[in-house]
């Protein structure tokens, strides 16, 4: 199989029991070492309100802010962190703890979130539509997609919903007229497959089409999802949303605004400085291949607008969304209280 995410490690450790003899000397140093830690908790405590936590995913969103995460240190006077994580269900959970001031996530599950009662808002969209439906397989119109197997990653994610929605609107029943076949159930294991030959037709996100393609020459898109969407809805995909907690939004909203700027230039300066973005992209393990990381940035469709100037097509998306499924939102569609003002 075709490694496509080197930067994935797993570390074990271990440690070897002292004996019997050594236990008391042992529990001492233990003690010892709480009543340090207890000593610091006030000091660490401070040092963590201090800093702006940043919650990214690894591919478009993190390129989208590839230049923030490389130069900016701090904000408003306060530290800048950046976690950049592998999987939205590893950005949930600091969510739910209220432990990131800024979050990056597929719109749809900030609108479960929001849902749910997570204290985050919408604040704005920088990534708009990065699937595709790509292939060994010479396909020229949906029409040639009846009877074909197509992989997708997980049912009732965001590619699925999407996909679905783009087949019923081709007069294409997803059920009778094509096969759906989840068998690999993450992005980059239905790269892997495809790159492999072992999948012929999957949807997939950038910038895995990229590396996809760097493989395996045979390999090319098909259909770009947001073009074809915009046939369909007269509309762009607000497909990945910047959210920010709501007690920061409320409490200090200048450093909020002064973190969309910085966003803003950093999605500029990705797409206008495309070469000096990939070194960067490989630079922070976002990739590992400078070639393959510029290639992937003009289809990542990447471009910073404020949930206020997209409001309408949000809320749209959404709509789609609940129809197709409504818990793929969370059940209802989120209020007026969801969108950053």
């Amino acid at each position: 199989m075709i490694n496509l995410n080197p930067f994935i490690h797993v570390k074990y450790y271990s440690r070897i029991l002292d004996g019997p003899r050594q236990m008391q000397k042992k529990t001492i140093t233990i003690c010892f070492l709480v009543l340090i830690m207890l000593a610091g908790c006030k000091t660490s405590t401070n040092q963590e309100e201090n800093k702006v936590s940043v919650a990214t995913l690894r591919g478009p969103s993190a390129i989208s802010m590839i230049k923030m995460i490389d130069s900016l240190k701090t904000l408003d006077k306060q530290d800048v962190k950046f976690k950049i994580k592998n999987e939205p269900v590893q950005v949930r959970p600091l969510l739910f703890r209220e432990k990131a001031d800024f979050a990056v996530l597929p719109t749809n599950m900030a609108s479960i979130l929001y849902n749910k009662g997570v204290n985050y808002k919408i604040a704005a969209i920088p990534v708009w539509g990065t699937l595709y439906l790509f292939g060994e397989e010479k396909i020229s119109n949906w029409q040639s997609l009846k009877g074909k197997t197509i992989h997708l990653m997980a049912k009732g994610m965001t590619p699925d919903i999407m996909f679905r929605y783009l087949l019923t609107q081709h007069g294409i029943d997803p059920i009778k007229d094509v096969n759906l076949d989840y068998s690999y159930p993450t992005h980059i294991e239905l790269a892997n497959a495809v790159a492999s030959g072992k999948a012929k037709i999957g949807v997939i996100s950038e910038p895995l089409v990229s590396m996809v393609m760097h493989k395996n020459k045979k390999v090319n898109p098909i259909f770009s999802l947001n073009e074809e969407w915009k046939k369909k809805t007269n509309r762009e995909i607000p497909q990945t949303a910047l959210l920010v907690n709501k007690k920061l939004a409320s409490e200090n909203p200048a450093l909020v605004d002064a973190f969309l700027s910085e966003y803003k230039k950093s999605v500029q300066w990705v797409n206008i400085n495309q070469k000096s973005a990939a070194k960067l992209i490989v630079k922070h393990e976002i990739l590992n291949n400078e070639e393959v990381a510029a290639q992937s940035i003009p289809r990542c469709n990447i471009r910073f607008k404020q949930v206020s100037e997209t409001k309408s097509q949000v809320h749209e998306y959404l709509e789609i969304f609940y129809k197709m499924n409504p818990e793929t939102i969370g059940g209802k569609l989120p209020d007026e209280d969801f969108y950053y003002k």
